[in-house]
């Protein structure tokens, strides 16, 4: 059931990044496919790996979106869009 629940959420396009913008403070403002504006705070994920390698800000800033994911390291790092929509703030 649970996975029924991801599959449902997966397919759901407005939850897809289209674009998104790093911060000093290792925050993401990110803009959804529905026109939503966000903040996720990437710190907490910094020290557990994969994410780790992003605790340095010049590598944390080259996050890009690519297919409605934000990635980085071309594209060998990414979070979901279900993730950053669920676990962000309204900004």
């Amino acid at each position: 059931m649970v996975m029924h629940h991801l599959e449902f959420h997966r397919c759901n396009k407005n939850m897809d990044v289209i674009s998104v913008k790093a911060s000093a403070d290792f925050q993401l403002e990110l803009e959804f496919a529905n026109g939503e504006r966000k903040r996720f705070d990437m710190k907490p994920l910094l020290k557990m790996k994969p994410w780790n390698c992003l605790a340095n800000l010049k590598v944390f800033e080259m996050v890009q979106v690519d297919y409605g994911t934000v990635t980085w390291l071309n594209g060998e790092i990414d979070i979901a869009p279900e993730t950053l929509y669920n676990r962000s703030i309204l900004i």
